[in-house]
């Protein structure tokens, strides 16, 4: 669609809430997540996230997994394949113009980092090596775990969806304090300003709005209509609606990008390597260790997806706010984008598998 039919996808790339100049919420996105997320919240029991949240094994694993394990790994894998094994084809002195960092003002010629300080049609930029700006970009991802997607692919797989809804809460909450101090460490940039806005706006959107709708229209429905009709009527009129949306999404996902795939097909592939990578790694090393702590499948799978999985909307504000909308780091987390959904819908699958891996699956 993204080549057929260019102005409509460049149309509706462009309905979108903004903070600053990054593009936080998009609206069709929005839309289609609305509809990915109520079918799953409208069937939890509340009662059943109350019981999920005094477990403390799968918590801890996954909570072990996103913030001591997962950034780290995504910083070693995307330095050795951006800087060392792909660097030659990345160019060794490829360099890309980058937003100063907020609050430094510095002379022209003066270094920072491994950057230089240069003027581009008068505003001071920095000239830093194009991989370390890609390696930005995926740091930013590294540091994202999902809050909203995740809802999707715990459903899709049959986990616990309270489970899965008690570590999106957690991580939600989690990130307001760890993403920054992790990012400034990684960057190596000092303290990465945390986009509040952006934060706030997409949780809200993507995880509060729905989480409501479905909390209030299960009460009302259960009551007016009785909790039998609820279970065998209502739940079933809704099976084919988040695989619906689901597949538009992945639709508009890369047609808003189609421009971007078509004219660096070689450079998105040379990013989407360590992503790749670092997908699975985190996915069958926090699969191996539900395994090993003798956990539920129900409460396995989710644990494993969470921590695989990024919060791509808060990367993409995150590094257009602090390099810039053309930058590498952008781009990377774009990339992000792309192969998140078919990587994720192939973990869904192994998982939907191996449940006999298991003991105690259902």
């Amino acid at each position: 669609m993204g080549k057929i039919a260019p102005n409509l996808a460049t149309s509706l790339d462009g309905m979108a809430i903004y903070v600053g100049e990054a593009p936080v919420v998009s609206i069709p996105i929005a839309i289609c997540l609305f509809f990915m997320m109520y079918p799953i919240m409208v069937k939890i029991d509340f009662g059943e996230i109350i019981r999920a949240g005094k477990n403390i094994k799968p918590v801890g694993l996954t909570l072990f997994i996103n913030w001591a394990i997962k950034p780290f790994t995504m910083y070693a894998i995307s330095v050795f394949f951006l800087g060392s094994l792909f660097l030659t084809f990345i160019g060794p002195d490829a360099v890309d113009y980058v937003k100063m960092p907020l609050g430094l003002d510095l002379p022209i010629g003066a270094r920072h980092g491994a950057g230089i300080v240069t003027l581009i049609d008068g505003i001071k930029m920095l000239e830093v090596p194009l991989w370390r700006s890609y390696l930005a970009g995926c740091i930013l991802l590294g540091i994202a775990p999902c809050t909203a997607m995740v809802l999707v692919w715990g459903f899709l797989a049959k986990g616990n969806d309270g489970h899965t809804l008690v570590m999106v809460a957690i991580n939600s909450l989690t990130m307001l304090f760890l993403y920054g101090l992790l990012g400034g460490f990684l960057l190596g940039v000092g303290r990465l300003p945390i986009p509040w806005q952006a934060l706030l706006l997409s949780i809200g959107i993507y995880v509060a709005l729905p989480l409501a709708a479905g909390f209030i229209s299960r009460k009302l429905i259960i009551k007016i209509k009785g909790e039998n009709w609820f279970n065998n009527k209502f739940l079933h009129l809704l099976t084919p609606v988040t695989i619906t949306a689901l597949l538009i999404t992945l639709v508009l996902l890369f047609s808003f990008k189609g421009d971007v795939i078509l004219s660096n097909p070689l450079t998105i592939l040379w990013i989407a390597v360590p992503l790749f990578i670092q997908t699975m790694l985190i996915f069958w090393l926090g699969y191996g260790l539900a395994r090993l702590m003798k956990l539920k499948y129900e409460d396995a799978a989710p644990s494993a997806m969470i921590g695989a999985s990024n919060h791509f909307e808060v990367a993409i504000a995150t590094a257009v706010m602090l390099f810039g909308l053309s930058s590498g780091a952008a781009l990377a987390t774009v990339v992000g984008v792309l192969i998140e959904v078919p990587v994720m819908l192939m973990l869904v699958r192994i998982c939907l598998r191996t449940p006999h891996w298991f003991s105690q699956s259902r």
